[in-house]
């Protein structure tokens, strides 16, 4: 696949959409079953084109993001990027990630500060898919369950509402491979700076009672209760107050986090990103994406490895932490 539409093409049986005019309530569903709902670059194109068309379209005013399966979702694909940041060739670049298909755009080289940090700071952009519920002037409820990793767990700091099941785990693999990810000053002001900065250090997950008790989560239920709890946000916020009057609620969040640097956070840790070649070891076992010869055996299966150093109640893998 060479164009940004191949990759939204593929990602259309990946992110599910519907919506129901009567209720007015939308749902997008990631549906990638076998790889954990993990997001490709498909994936993130298309969810941030559903989230701008709801925003417009009259006949949504709640939007619901869940997965299908055991989890929302574990995050961005590992192995679709390993060799762009790890060992790009010559000709590699991220100018599919960017939607750029003219083939006269020259990308910075390999080995150039701009040849990341472009793709960094481009994910500080709703439209890069990683940020986008944060101009979503409607109302939107994430239903949380099992992994809530990376990507998805962008999502989750976001969104209005979050609804999570009590086997819920949140948080982001980077802290373990690089130390940082594209949404950490919306984590930092939701969390707090004592219970994030745990996270940020440990690269642990934090579970869903744990999030409910730092502000981060709504309502926690038992997995069994999950959907019809869900339903029962979606359903009193979609006839509490008239949709000009979300709007307008919305605006005035929004503003507060514009006071609060939202989105000058996102541009700084894209230049945080962005310097991620220069960052260099304390010894040869060091786990560090900007180290090529540490992932020969791809990226996602380090991870795993890596996963096994810590206790078993602070590792990623819910298998591993079973023991």
């Amino acid at each position: 696949m060479k164009t940004i539409a191949d990759h939204k093409k593929v990602a259309e049986e990946h992110v599910l959409y519907e919506k129901d005019p009567a209720t007015k309530i939308a749902t997008i569903t990631f549906n990638r079953l076998d790889k954990h709902n993990t997001a490709t670059i498909g994936m993130r194109a298309r969810f941030g084109e559903l989230v701008f068309k709801a925003n417009i379209d009259d006949e949504v005013k709640v939007l619901v993001i869940r997965g299908m399966g055991d989890n929302l979702g574990s995050g961005g694909d590992l192995n679709e990027h390993g060799d762009l940041y790890l060992n790009p060739g010559p000709d590699d670049n991220f100018l599919v990630d960017l939607e750029i298909d003219d083939p006269s755009v020259k990308y910075p080289p390999a080995g150039s500060y701009r040849y990341l940090h472009g793709l960094t700071d481009y994910y500080a952009k709703a439209r890069s898919g990683n940020r986008p519920l944060q101009e979503f002037k409607k109302i939107s409820i994430i239903e949380a369950k099992g992994y809530c990793y990376g990507w998805h767990f962008y999502q989750c700091a976001d969104a209005d509402m979050i609804i999570s099941s009590d086997d819920a785990l949140f948080g982001h693999p980077a802290f373990r491979y690089a130390g940082w990810g594209p949404r950490m000053w919306q984590w930092l002001e939701t969390i707090g700076l004592r219970r994030f900065s745990e996270m940020l250090f440990t690269g642990r997950p934090f579970s869903a009672d744990e999030m409910y008790n730092c502000n981060f989560v709504n309502s926690v239920v038992p997995r069994d209760k999950l959907e019809a709890e869900t339903a029962k946000y979606a359903h009193a916020c979609s006839i509490t107050r008239p949709t000009d009057v979300v709007v307008a609620q919305k605006t005035f969040i929004e503003a507060y986090k514009q006071h609060r640097g939202e989105y000058m956070g996102s541009l700084l840790t894209g230049w945080l990103e962005g310097m991620l070649p220069l960052m260099t070891d304390d010894g040869d076992n060091d786990v560090n994406l900007g180290k090529g010869d540490t992932f020969k055996q791809g990226i996602g299966a380090v991870v795993k490895g890596h996963d096994e150093n810590y206790p078993p109640e602070w590792r990623l893998s819910k298998k591993g932490r079973q023991g």
